[in-house]
């Protein structure tokens, strides 16, 4: 069983910051699995799904999209099953469903998403 869950979405004014949690539970996920990676990505109605942010197992290799670099961070404390998004200088463009996004081995799994709306 696996489930991811994302919380610390809400609505905040142009400028604003928020930030992102997401904890995976369940037997498929291992705190010594170093195969998993974790990110971000979100997806407004109608729209694909974009990714937003990666990180890896170490915590220490992470990318970006060019849209949310240097607004952006995402960390992962030695828990190794929680990810973090920082979010700061946040814009109307950021109004999206966030979604929590694990890999591990090329299988992906996904939270339920969390909304982030910002008005300007």
């Amino acid at each position: 069983q696996a489930q991811l869950v994302e919380s610390g979405g809400g609505s905040v004014q142009a400028g604003d910051s928020l930030r992102l949690s997401c904890v995976a539970s369940g037997r498929t996920f291992s705190t010594f699995d170093y195969d998993m990676d974790m990110g971000w990505y979100r997806q407004a109605p109608g729209k694909e799904r974009e990714f937003v942010a990666r990180i890896d197992w170490s915590g220490v290799n992470t990318s970006y999209a060019e849209a949310v670099k240097g607004r952006f961070t995402i960390t992962r404390p030695n828990t190794k099953l929680t990810t973090y998004l920082r979010m700061n200088s946040l814009r109307p463009k950021d109004t999206d469903i966030y979604y929590c996004s694990v890999k591990i081995r090329e299988v992906d799994y996904w939270g339920q998403g969390t909304q982030v709306t910002v008005s300007s």
